[in-house]
């Protein structure tokens, strides 16, 4: 099974989605889909005294600007095992140009955490929460050398035509996507 193609996005997309994790809340190793595989190899190990403030992955079956899976950041009160798969709310995305290449992470709500069961947007975070995430962002990139520009999160409008926009550009793609899957 491949956990890019074969995972799918889930019924209630583009609002509520199937999140594929990477990398758990406090996590420090770097872990990405490899593409031809179809699994998550772990690539490195972050710099500094850095962690992920969230569990971080991909939703299935979108493509992003980038040529890979659209990104999320999955909030909740636990760590998730990479490879395991979420359920969760959207509520906003948050733009980043990574390298001078568009890189939206969208933002969720991991479903069944009680913790987070009101929430349903941006603002019923407390705002500590996403000026963590977007420093996370930027000085995890800048301490690998890396231009990075985390711009302030858009809303959960913003994020439903982002996720919609992504599974429209894998569906245009998919052929192309999935031949290089065999290849």
């Amino acid at each position: 099974m491949h956990l890019w193609h074969d995972v799918p996005i889930g019924d209630g997309a583009p609002r509520v989605i199937t999140c594929v994790i990477e990398i758990p809340r406090g996590g420090r190793v770097k872990y990405e889909l490899d593409h031809e595989l179809g699994i998550l190899r772990a690539t490195r190990v972050l710099y500094g005294a850095v962690h992920y403030p969230a569990n971080y992955g991909f939703i299935p079956q979108t493509l992003g600007d980038d040529g890979d899976a659209l990104d999320c950041i999955v909030l909740g009160q636990e760590p998730i095992v990479p490879g395991a798969l979420v359920t969760a709310r959207v509520i906003g995305v948050m733009p980043m140009v990574d390298s001078g290449e568009a890189d939206d992470k969208i933002i969720c709500i991991q479903n069944g955490d009680p913790g987070f069961d009101t929430v349903r947007s941006l603002d019923d975070l407390p705002p500590f929460r996403m000026n963590e995430v977007m420093r996370f962002f930027g000085d995890y990139k800048a301490l690998e050398g890396k231009e990075v520009k985390v711009a302030a999160p858009h809303d959960t409008a913003a994020a439903v035509k982002v996720v919609e926009r992504c599974m429209g550009q894998y569906q245009q793609e998919r052929l192309h996507l999935l031949n290089q899957k065999d290849a």
